[in-house]
């Protein structure tokens, strides 16, 4: 998948605990993992900006992109 979620190294830097945010935020531990593990198919903009204020990071700290392969533009 070309869309990366780098919220396990953010709570790494910060020294977050998912639990906590999770918490914080109002969602799931199980949700939040799925989204930590890349296993998330989407992901709520209000939910992106509560990880982001919690945080104190941008949203580009927490997603990016990795273009696959050989392929055309």
């Amino acid at each position: 998948m070309p869309i990366l979620v780098n919220l396990d190294l953010v709570l790494l830097q910060k020294k977050v605990k998912s639990k906590d945010l999770a918490k914080a935020i109002g969602i799931t531990e199980t949700n939040l993992s799925l989204l930590k593990n890349n296993k998330a198919k989407g992901v709520r903009f209000s939910t992106l900006e509560a990880i982001c204020d919690y945080l104190d990071c941008q949203p580009g700290e927490l997603i990016g992109f990795e273009r696959s392969g050989n392929q055309d533009k």
